[in-house]
């Protein structure tokens, strides 16, 4: 499975951004999907997942209530609705799969896109 992001950019704070991942290969509603970050010098951390069939999403603390996880199986898309953006939101954006079940370890993913880069700054 290849993952490719796209979407990101800058933004002004209290901004809106909607990040996309597109997964080639056959089989995408058989994997997990997730969205991790990473700014330089720290380690990925969990944003946000989904299930397979899109009916079960999780997400971290930070983003609660700003972000919204979704995916079209048909298009092999899954999805980052960012509002709200701050500062602290900048980073590195992953889009992630593992087969079955999601989890926010990201040691537990098997395939992983390259990234976008997300600005949030006026």
């Amino acid at each position: 499975v290849q993952l490719v992001e796209s979407g990101g950019g800058l933004v002004e704070p209290g901004g809106s951004l909607r990040l996309s991942c597109t997964a080639s290969g056959r089989s995408f509603s058989t994997y997990a999907m997730a969205w991790f970050r990473q700014v330089t010098g720290k380690g990925r951390e969990f944003v946000a997942s989904v299930s397979r069939d899109g009916t079960n999403t999780a997400y971290a603390d930070s983003v609660k209530s700003r972000f919204t996880i979704s995916r079209d199986n048909a298009e092999n898309t899954v999805y980052l609705q960012m509002n709200s953006l701050a500062p602290e939101d900048t980073a590195v954006y992953y889009c992630a799969a593992r087969l079955l079940y999601f989890t926010k370890n990201p040691n537990d993913y098997t395939y992983w896109g390259r990234g976008t880069q997300v600005t949030v700054s006026s």
